[in-house]
């Protein structure tokens, strides 16, 4: 049986967590292909972060920054609270991560993780 949306965004979000960028990519790309209008946007620029924070961290900068802004784009007009994660908490703190990621030339350390408002 195929996993549920939801199903598919918790996994993403574990992924993301665990650093498996690629990986929370796909995920969210299943859910993304059975979701409709704000959610749409919402898994792309879910997406568009996790792509950007791999990019980070293979040394491209440039590419890591452009798509970081395509996916605040898409995630700016959201909630602060949306689909049980603390979303604006996550904006504030990529952008944070990207910031010093042009300081530095290269990625920190630790990328942020995603919080969950039920835990």
């Amino acid at each position: 049986m195929p996993l549920t949306i939801e199903e598919l965004f918790q996994q993403g979000i574990e992924l993301f967590n665990s650093e498996r960028f690629f990986e929370c990519h796909e995920a969210w790309e299943a859910a993304w292909l059975r979701s409709n209008a704000e959610e749409k946007l919402f898994y792309q620029g879910m997406i568009q972060a996790a792509a950007a924070v791999l990019h980070a961290q293979r040394g491209n900068p440039a590419g890591s920054r452009g798509l970081w802004g395509k996916a605040l784009e898409k995630l700016a007009p959201l909630p602060a609270q949306f689909r049980s994660i603390a979303l604006e908490e996550l904006r504030r703190d990529l952008t944070q991560y990207f910031a010093q990621l042009l300081e530095r030339g290269s990625a920190p350390d630790h990328p942020p993780k995603i919080r969950r408002l039920d835990s």
